[in-house]
């Protein structure tokens, strides 16, 4: 059973940085793609960040600039670097990993951004 364990979530003041980690139980070359989700309170979930298992990344205009997401191949985990964070960047984020047509989901860690 493919598992995706999120961390690194929590409370941060405006202009701060966090970074999230997305661990698998599996070797992160076996998905085809790894990406970050985010949903805010009466909102939809909206893609943050996605890497391709070639390293190609590609991020959301709201974060472009401020967020990076890497990879640490030895430890089987996808990272999401966030500066300059915003009020509007409070949210769940999940990370999603696509592995033969199969979309696999962690269960979401809190990031709050406060004034």
């Amino acid at each position: 059973q493919v598992q995706l364990v999120e961390s690194g979530g929590g409370l941060v003041q405006a202009g701060g940085s966090l970074r999230l980690s997305c661990a698998a139980s599996s070797s992160i070359f076996s998905f085809s793609v790894i990406r970050w989700y985010r949903q805010a309170p009466g909102k939809e979930r909206e893609l943050v960040a996605g890497r391709i298992s070639s390293g190609n990344t590609n991020y959301a205009d709201s974060v472009k600039g401020r967020f990076t997401i890497s990879a640490d191949n030895a430890k089987n985990t996808v990272y999401l670097q966030m500066n300059s964070l915003k009020l509007e960047d409070t949210a769940v984020y999940y990370c999603n990993g696509y592995q033969w047509g199969i979309d696999y989901w962690g269960q979401g860690t809190q990031v709050t951004v406060s004034s």
